[in-house]
């Protein structure tokens, strides 16, 4: 096990090869948030302790209200290919909003995708290491189509309304809602 006060040049490589990584969240009180991510190119690395992430609407939002109410999140890679490792970045995060001033920013690191909610944006403080030997060895089929096409099928007006009354986490914490439905580039 190995830990680092910043990403690596080959963290980094191994980050951009991973098709599925997992976030973990917490506030003072309450559940903890485990949620596995998907869909291509939507992790980048943006520096030796910068990630950020695209969130597409799902069935919560508990890592934004997590977020606003703690800023504590941990992030998971598991290499199901060879070699064997896990790599966890230990960070604080925020969630950015299309309506925010660091939207642009950000923004501009990816390719948005239809119902594009939010970027988490992490300060990473220490990156993680460790052997992954009991992690099975697995492949990519492909991916999963159904959230994007989901989201692609939405009436823009539907959705932000449905969106605009998703200002509670399971365990009541405020979260923002986006100000616009995202159609993708």
């Amino acid at each position: 096990m190995d830990f680092t006060d910043h990403i690596t040049p080959d963290h980094a490589a191994m980050i951009a090869r991973q098709a599925i990584f997992f976030t973990a969240t917490a506030a003072g009180e309450g559940r903890i948030n485990l949620s596995p991510k998907g869909l291509a190119d939507t992790f980048k690395v943006l520096g030796p302790n910068r990630v950020a992430y695209l969130d597409l609407g799902g069935s919560g939002n508990e890592t934004h209200a997590h977020l606003a109410a703690d800023g504590r999140i941990t992030i998971m890679m598991c290499n199901f290919e060879q070699p064997a490792l896990i790599l966890r970045l230990y960070g604080r995060g925020k969630p950015v909003l299309p309506q925010d001033a660091e939207w642009a920013e950000l923004a501009g690191h990816f390719t948005l995708l239809p119902g594009t909610r939010q970027i988490f944006d992490i300060a990473v403080e220490s990156v993680q290491t460790s052997c992954g030997w009991g992690v099975p060895v697995m492949s990519l089929d492909k991916e999963r189509e159904t959230l994007v096409k989901y989201h692609a099928q939405s009436d823009p007006a539907k959705w932000e309304a449905k969106m605009a009354g998703r200002t509670r986490s399971i365990d009541g914490l405020p979260t923002r809602a986006t100000d616009r439905y995202i159609a993708g580039e």
